[in-house]
């Protein structure tokens, strides 16, 4: 299973078409819709994980490019300043993939960076703003 997590800019004159559910149906392939922004007569952008064999996974990607879809990878991170962290608990309550959890042995917040889908959701939600975006490499398919 390949899986990776996308960053997906719509056109305005393509919002309305249902090319999300096309990918999944016509390339087999199993999405997990991250964040979005899509408006009617506007720009959409998505944030989704997108899952299957390499081949589909390819294969819908170039159907994305074609239907005038910009994928690119996700080009960021989030990051904990440790320092900064109070250990509320604020950021796990709207935490979707249980990223950051806490330790009910010592009451402390703990952050998988492995399990984050950098929904950015914890970022607003953290009062001591211990959480950030960080760039990372900008890569595009």
């Amino acid at each position: 299973m390949y899986s990776k997590i996308l960053v997906l800019r719509f056109p305005q004159t393509e919002v309305q078409k249902p090319i999300v559910c096309n990918l999944a149906r016509n390339y087999d392939l199993v999405f997990n819709i991250l964040n979005a922004t899509v408006l009617p007569r506007k720009e959409g952008i998505m944030v989704l994980e997108l899952s299957g064999s390499r081949k589909n996974f390819n294969e819908g990607v170039q159907y994305l490019k074609n239907q005038g879809v910009s994928v690119q990878n996700a080009s960021q991170e989030v990051k904990r300043e440790n320092d900064k962290c109070t250990h509320c608990g604020a950021c796990t309550a709207v935490c979707p993939t249980g990223a950051l959890s806490i330790k009910r042995t010592d009451m402390t917040v703990s952050f998988d960076q492995s399990k984050c889908s950098v929904c950015e959701l914890c970022v607003p939600a953290c009062p001591p703003r211990a959480m950030k975006i960080r760039p990372i490499t900008n890569s595009f398919f």
